[in-house]
């Protein structure tokens, strides 16, 4: 494979060239610093990403996206591009250079008879789910409402509705998307089909998505939903009947278990368990009954709308704070033991350091049957498999903990890591189709220039991406999110950048 030139070195926009890209725009609004609304639109989810853009355009037209971009390349200005902001990597924010920020495109259009959605690259999951609604549908959508979709839906996408009808990807029906070269196309599987497969799992890659067109199901009735609250000696039974739930289970029901502290008056690490039922109250209670049997200290279930689900974990997933993510995964039944050293090494750290009280560990238990009903080749994404997602999630607010609380999640991972491979090793894995064991949307470590982080996460579709990558971008203007090979270096003026959710 051939190696492409070494990068030219990307800059901050000057305050000159600030004037020059306002003046050649379209009716998109340019923010500079100074300007009404700057220092509101620098927010991002973790503090840790906040960076002082040298301007932020807030789009409104693909027309105005495509003249930015090549303005950036064409002045060797580093940029990025935002959707919710969420990437705890930073890589939603530049330093100096331009912010893309698609919060003022969060149009959303449904057509019931077809049920199909379109939304704008701009949008959270809130704007969706509340337009779906309104005509009785619903789509498979992040579990926190104010995540953008696009970074949730270009990674994959797993949500309370995945065990019915798979990956938010999955549903993706098309995209339209503003390359590096400028040029705008609509990519699906019958136009740019090569694109399509890339963009359903290494969207962020490629370009900048503006557009998403989903396809929806009927989802008139509420849900039943909420969190229930037990204190550590209760972690065997309620993992019981999680590892349970999911033999005799049917994939309307879902539950994450979350190793959180509980806020006052009580204080204290302890274990939630976050439910889901899609179906009527009385079906729900008799399939949790294990769990309300157990007597919990805390209990918020209830039949809610569709749309209020994915705000469950919103008053623990706020905006502020420093954050870092890191993912894994776990095989299935997961070992008592090993659950419970995993609550010690959490109840320790958050004792120990009071600043990170605000942390989680969270372990997922969706169905995965009909999210491997799919191929890991049939598309970039690469993690399906019957094994679940868990993600380590430090939140502090103390500059000088930022090593202490990011090294603490990277070593959480590695034992998740340890007892995957001693499942294997032991016979007892739920691993049947060579899923990479790594979810991209739970890793919010910036990307080294190594490659072997898209290796890893994108295991046996690494070279065709690579190929992709140079019919689509050739320059990898688009690298903040995933380096997909050490031959592949933003260069000649190309500028670095990802859609973040």
């Amino acid at each position: 494979m051939d190696s492409l030139p070494e990068p030219t070195p990307l800059g901050p926009i000057i305050p000159s060239l600030v004037a020059d890209l306002r003046s050649s725009l379209k009716g998109s609004e340019l923010l500079a610093p100074g300007s009404d609304q700057y220092e509101s639109q620098l927010r991002r989810w973790s503090d840790m990403s906040i960076k002082r853009a040298g301007a932020i355009l807030l789009p409104t037209s693909n027309a105005d996206i495509s003249s930015t971009l090549l303005f950036a390349q064409s002045h060797s200005l580093d940029f990025a591009v935002c959707g919710g902001g969420h990437a705890t990597s930073g890589a939603s924010s530049s330093d100096g250079g331009i912010v893309i920020d698609l919060s003022s495109m969060r149009s959303v259009t449904v057509d019931h008879a077809s049920k199909t959605l379109t939304a704008q690259g701009g949008c959270v999951w809130a704007d969706v789910d509340a337009a779906a609604e309104e005509h009785g549908l619903a789509t498979v959508g992040g579990t926190v409402n104010h995540t953008g979709i696009g970074g949730l839906t270009l990674g994959g996408g797993y949500g309370w509705l995945s065990g019915e009808y798979g990956l938010t990807v999955d549903n993706l029906l098309s995209v339209e998307i503003v390359l590096a070269d400028g040029r705008v196309v609509t990519s699906s599987p019958t136009e740019n089909d090569d694109l399509f497969w890339a963009v359903r799992g290494a969207g962020q890659s490629f370009g900048v998505v503006t557009s998403f067109t989903y396809c929806c199901y009927e989802q008139k009735n509420p849900v039943f939903a909420g969190s229930l609250g037990f204190p550590p000696p209760a972690i065997p039974a309620v993992l019981d009947f999680a590892n349970k739930s999911l033999e005799s289970g049917k994939g309307q029901a879902g539950c994450i278990l979350v190793f959180a502290v509980a806020p006052p008056p009580i204080s204290q690490p302890m274990m939630l368990a976050v439910v889901f039922y899609n179906g009527p109250e009385d079906e729900a209670r008799a399939f949790y009954k294990p769990l309300f049997d157990l007597e919990p200290l805390m209990d918020t279930t209830a039949m809610i709308p569709y749309s209020s689900l994915n705000s469950i974990f919103n008053a623990a997933s706020g905006y502020g704070g420093r954050k870092s993510t890191k993912g894994s995964t776990f095989d299935l039944p997961m070992r008592t033991e090993f659950a419970l050293s995993i609550f010690n090494r959490f109840s320790d750290f958050v004792t120990d350091l009071p600043d990170a009280s605000g942390s989680i560990i969270l372990f997922e238990f969706f169905h995965m049957g009909k999210i491997c009903e799919t191929s890991n080749r049939a598309m970039a994404f690469a993690n399906r498999d019957f094994y679940e997602n868990v993600m380590a999630l430090p939140k502090w607010y103390d500059e000088g903990n930022d090593q202490r609380c990011r090294q603490w999640a990277r070593d959480m991972v590695a034992v998740f890591e340890e007892e995957m491979v001693k499942a294997r090793t032991e016979g007892r894995t739920a691993k049947k189709m060579e899923g990479v064991g790594a979810y991209v949307n739970y890793d919010g470590e910036a990307p080294s220039g190594s490659g072997e982080r898209g290796r890893s996460i994108f295991g046996a579709n690494y070279e065709r991406l690579i190929e992709l990558k140079r019919k689509w971008d050739p320059k990898n203007v688009f690298s903040k999110s995933h380096v997909l090979a050490p031959q592949l270096h933003a260069w000649d003026g190309g500028a670095s950048a990802t859609a973040t959710a």
